[in-house]
């Protein structure tokens, strides 16, 4: 029996304490909450309350996939965390993991940098490994730290994002279910989303100081993707793969802006219950948005397993990607382990 197909086992996820209302937005900057909704579907965004809490959080998620996944830390072969804006740049965010699942194990672990992709673009990783009898167990993080990275005097882009982790195992099994993977990027876009690296304090070469924080061109933005994305999902990654999309249960995008969720749904004819959206609540988690409504919709019941869901990521670079997975009986059975 050929054991090099990539099954989905596990899942967590895990959301910070602190809530950041449009209402207290409106105490900083000349903004309201029906501008911000309006625009977004966001009311309330979680951050870290500090980074104690951001990898106590990471810790109990990784366990929590693992848990789901009936597999001990010592089980994984390879470690792959995608985050874009970590809570610190070294030991980076995937060695982190590795401390914190407390393995025995000197494993593989390194971290990829796609922005709101990287969970899909994890996940093509994850599944070339697999197929390629290389490893057995994949642990795939997906973890950003946004809020350090904003300028809390820009409402462009502060109104927006939203901290969050997920975490997913995928084994080597005889059944499949990556149904369909595809990854892409335009960098002659990518000035569309950008972050200078903070500079200014060489004397030797830096001119000027220049602040770590993120700039969004938002309509750019949206324009690019509300013209890409409804056409990718149904020409690269249902077409292509002979998958019609009545035969597909959910569909689980980035959540990055109810307009944008809105615009695929229309495009796909899917009705309110195939849509999983939490972005009203938590705003944009980037890599981990949809992660993160996976295991909520589960957790809730909105999602019935076994099912399939389309997901799609998108964001700087620019990138993205998507696929059709398949969610089994007992991928997330345990949703109290904090």
């Amino acid at each position: 029996m050929i054991y090099n197909l990539p099954m989905i086992k596990g899942i967590g996820y895990a959301i910070p304490s602190k809530i950041v209302t449009n209402a207290d937005l409106t105490k900083i900057f000349d903004t309201s909450d029906e501008w911000i909704y309006s625009r977004t579907g966001i009311k309330e965004r979680r951050l870290f309350a500090s980074d104690s809490e951001a990898f106590e959080l990471l810790g109990k998620t990784c366990k929590q996939a693992l848990n789901n996944a009936e597999i001990k830390a010592d089980d994984i072969d390879i470690i792959i965390a995608a985050s874009s804006m970590p809570v610190q740049l070294m030991p980076n965010t995937s060695c982190m993991v590795q401390k914190l699942i407390e393995t025995s194990r000197n494993i593989p672990a390194f971290d990829i940098s796609v922005a709101c992709s990287g969970l899909v673009y994890g996940l093509d990783i994850a599944n070339s490994y697999i197929r390629s009898g290389l490893y057995k167990n994949i642990l795939l993080v997906t973890m950003d730290n946004c809020s350090r990275y904003l300028d809390w005097t820009d409402r462009r882009t502060s109104i927006l994002f939203g901290d969050g982790i997920g975490a997913m195992v995928i084994s080597a099994s005889d059944e499949n279910d990556i149904l369909s993977i595809d990854i892409k990027a335009d960098g002659k876009v990518g000035d569309y989303i950008s972050m200078p690296v903070q500079k200014g304090n060489c004397p030797f070469v830096d001119k000027a100081p220049t602040l770590q924080f993120l700039d969004m061109k938002g309509q750019d933005v949206y324009k690019f993707v509300a013209n890409i994305i409804p056409s990718y999902i149904t020409d690269d990654i249902l077409n292509k793969n002979d998958i019609d999309v009545n035969d597909v249960d959910y569909l689980v995008l980035h959540q990055a802006n109810q307009r944008i969720i809105s615009t695929v749904q229309e495009r796909l004819g899917y009705s309110d219950d195939k849509v999983i959206t939490n972005i009203e609540k938590l705003g944009n988690t980037s890599a981990s948005s949809i992660l993160i409504a996976l295991g909520e919709a589960l957790k809730d019941g909105k999602i019935k397993t076994p099912s399939t869901a389309i997901i799609c990521g998108f964001g700087a670079g620019m990138c993205w990607g998507g696929g059709v997975i398949r969610l089994r009986d007992g991928i997330f059975k345990d949703a109290n382990i904090f």
